[in-house]
Formats: C-alpha cells, sequence, structure tokens
C-alpha cells in the first residue's frame, strides 16, 4: 500500500464523511486501487490511532477525520496552505494576503506566499494581470520586519497589500479563515457526530 495513502485519505476525507465504498472510488481516482476489505482494515486501525472518526448509520459505516489532528503540527502557514487550494486560482493571492495580513495585522512578505504553498512565479503572474488586487506596502517593511522573529525575512525584501476588495475575496477569505478555525481547535461534543446526510454524501 502506497506510503502517502493516510495523506490522501486526509484530503479526500476534509470536510465530509464517506464510507469505506466512497473512500475507496476516490482513492482509486487518485491511482490508489485496493479492495474493499483493505481499506477497511486500515480504516479501522486510523480510527484505532484516533486519526479518523468512525460513525454507524445505517447500513454503513461513515468516516470522517478527526479534527484536532489536522494541526497536531500545523502553523499559520501550513493552515492557510491546506485550506488555498480549494480556492479559484485567480482569487488565491488575493486570499492568501487577506488572511494571512489579517491574522498577523500586517502585510505579508514575499517569502510567506511560498510558506503558504504558493510559488514566487504564481505571485509574479497574478502581480502581471490587469485586475490585480494586491501592491507593495505604502510603509516601509523593514518597521514590520524588526519584530518578526520566527521567520526569516531578507533585507530589501518587499511586502504586499490589498489595494482593492470585493465580495469575492471577502466570500472566499471567510471560508478559509472558517476552516482554520475549525483545524485550530478542539469542537469535540460541539459537533453532531450523526449531522444530516444524504445518499450523496456517501458516493
Amino acid at each position: 500500500m502506497s506510503g502517502n495513502i493516510y495523506l490522501l485519505i486526509r484530503e479526500i476525507l476534509k470536510g465530509r464523511q464517506l464510507s469505506i465504498s466512497g473512500v475507496t472510488r476516490e482513492l482509486k481516482d487518485k491511482g490508489i486501487d485496493e479492495h474493499r476489505l483493505v481499506m477497511t482494515g486500515y480504516l479501522r486501525a486510523l480510527k484505532d490511532l484516533k486519526k479518523v472518526n468512525e460513525v454507524e448509520i445505517p447500513p454503513s459505516k461513515v468516516y470522517s477525520i478527526v479534527e484536532a489532528e489536522q494541526n497536531e503540527n500545523g502553523d499559520i502557514y501550513s493552515l492557510i496552505a491546506e485550506s488555498i487550494r480549494s480556492v479559484e486560482s485567480v482569487f488565491m493571492i488575493p486570499v492568501a494576503v487577506y488572511v494571512l495580513s489579517k491574522t498577523l495585522d500586517r502585510p505579508v512578505f514575499k517569502e510567506e506566499f511560498i510558506k503558504m504553498g504558493l510559488s514566487a512565479k504564481s505571485l509574479n503572474d497574478y502581480l502581471s494581470l490587469p485586475n490585480c488586487a494586491i501592491r507593495l506596502t505604502d510603509k516601509n517593511p523593514k518597521e514590520y520586519a524588526a519584530g518578526i522573529t520566527k521567520i526569516k525575512v531578507s533585507p530589501g525584501e518587499p511586502a504586499y497589500e490589498l489595494k482593492a476588495i470585493n465580495s469575492d475575496i471577502i466570500k472566499h477569505s471567510s471560508c478559509i479563515l472558517i476552516k482554520i478555525v475549525r483545524n485550530s481547535v478542539d469542537l469535540g461534543g460541539l459537533i453532531p457526530k450523526t449531522k444530516s446526510t444524504t445518499i450523496t454524501d456517501f458516493e
């Protein structure tokens, strides 16, 4: 069985509940073709390790990721990186700037885009767009860099802020911020284990 199967299962189950058949089917779409019985044993082992929740909703058992596990070794950059992939590509850069700058109350340095899973090429391509929604900060970046100790900010490194905010940026950013909150705190006992489901939830 592939060594990255757990990471794939986490990605598949993120924000969802799926039956064993549903997980098996989605893994197959990603190139992992395992027998349903093998997956049954693997998911039950993950349940025993407290990495997934198992809930019986007759006639099936469904699985979801244990929320606390998602941020076991995470930081703000990895939390944003995990969620930013669900955003339309044209909004990734401004949403990342909005979320990180609102969280840290400062502009976003160039190096931080890479930490959020966004390449330097992606940033440069976005900056070249006529409707680009970010700009270099008006203030001297050194004023912000002086107080940053957890990451290395190179001298003269540019920092960016939003120059325009629209409803699409707010909508996508709100979804990211909600995911970060859900992944950062223990919500056990607050979310029903048997939330309303339909047959399509298990497909």
